[in-house]
């Protein structure tokens, strides 16, 4: 077994506190990374505050960069030394449609998340990437591509795949108008993805005080959802919405921006979404999921090729619970990321 250090949830909406552990010892196709940068997600703080009393402890984290420690002995697109980076999902059953089609993330058997969830081999529960260093199935581990910042690359493997996927998948390009709603961790890069990939970018807030910042990132238009005005106006104007809002909203203001065939790709998934019936006609509604191994090593190479990487403020990783407050407090421009070498 391979001993780590990292950074635990010991109970419900508790500190997470220093806590060493073991990881597995290395399979014939498997990477050991030693973890430099990780994210803070939303879904980081959700895991550890709906943890249950009495469940083992939780170290989180699912988008992380690192460099290769140690290599199985049937790895060979890897060496020890390469600069790399990983997301949500480590393994999967490798034999399903899903899984051939290289869209790991809608296995069939469930995919093998990167905390917890299940080892599909052993059956013990997975720990995630607050620690020093992580193991994975070669397949998941990534090269990261010269030229992108280790810290400012961690987001990609969560916010950035998460609207990358979708973006591409909905064709957008030169000549297109693209709205997104919520510049936040998720939104601004899906500003950046829309914009380097020749479309107009429309951003939709509800917060006067992120229009500037909309309009740094790249932002052709700014519109205060609340503004029913600059909301008609954009009436029947937009091929493509990307709503990553994670409140509870009313969607049909956003599907009359929509153009004859427009589609609204639902990212957010808040608890509640209102919506009037009429509101769907000649529309196109999408929930999407993340993307698999094939998508995300495209969207590494783009985000290489363009120079896009996540906006992000540095903590140490001794400073985690100060990145849950905050991210809590919705202070943050755009992604905490915590450096685990501090």
């Amino acid at each position: 077994m391979r001993p780590v250090t990292g950074y635990a949830a010991f109970e419900p909406r508790g500190q997470l506190r220093p806590f060493e552990f073991q990881r597995r010892d290395l399979r014939p196709d498997d990477v050991a990374v030693r973890v430099t940068h990780v994210g803070v997600c939303h879904t980081d703080l959700h895991a550890v505050e709906g943890l249950s009393t009495g469940a083992p402890p939780l170290v989180p984290g699912h988008e992380f960069t690192g460099v290769v420690s140690a290599v199985g002995p049937e790895v060979t697109a890897l060496r020890v030394g390469d600069r790399v980076a990983v997301g949500n999902i480590v393994d999967s059953c490798g034999e399903c449609g899903p899984c051939l089609a290289h869209r790991e993330s809608y296995c069939v058997e469930f995919p093998q998340l990167t905390y917890g969830g299940v080892d599909r081999h052993d059956g013990t529960p997975t720990q995630g990437a607050y620690s020093t260093e992580y193991v994975a199935r070669d397949a998941f581990v990534h090269a990261l591509p010269d030229g992108l910042d280790a810290a400012a690359a961690a987001p990609l493997m969560c916010a950035g795949i998460t609207t990358w996927s979708p973006i591409r998948r909905a064709g957008v390009g030169p000549g297109q108008t693209v709205g997104m709603v919520g510049a936040g961790g998720l939104g601004h890069l899906a500003v950046k993805f829309a914009k380097a990939l020749g479309a107009e970018v429309v951003v939709f807030t509800t917060s006067p005080d992120k229009v500037d910042d909309a309009r740094r990132l790249g932002a052709d238009d700014v519109v205060l959802l609340r503004d029913g005005e600059a909301m008609a106006a954009r009436a029947v104007s937009l091929d493509v919405v990307v709503d990553t809002a994670s409140a509870a909203h009313d969607l049909s203001p956003l599907l009359r921006t929509l153009r004859l065939d427009g589609r609204l790709v639902l990212l957010g998934l808040p608890e509640r979404l209102d919506v009037e019936t009429m509101a769907l006609l000649g529309r196109e509604l999408t929930v999407s999921g993340s993307g698999g191994t094939d998508e995300t090593r495209e969207m590494l190479a783009f985000c290489a090729e363009h120079g896009i990487t996540a906006d992000v403020e540095v903590l140490p990783i001794a400073e985690v619970d100060t990145a849950f407050r905050r991210l809590a407090a919705g202070d943050v421009r755009w992604r905490f990321v915590l450096d685990v070498s501090a």
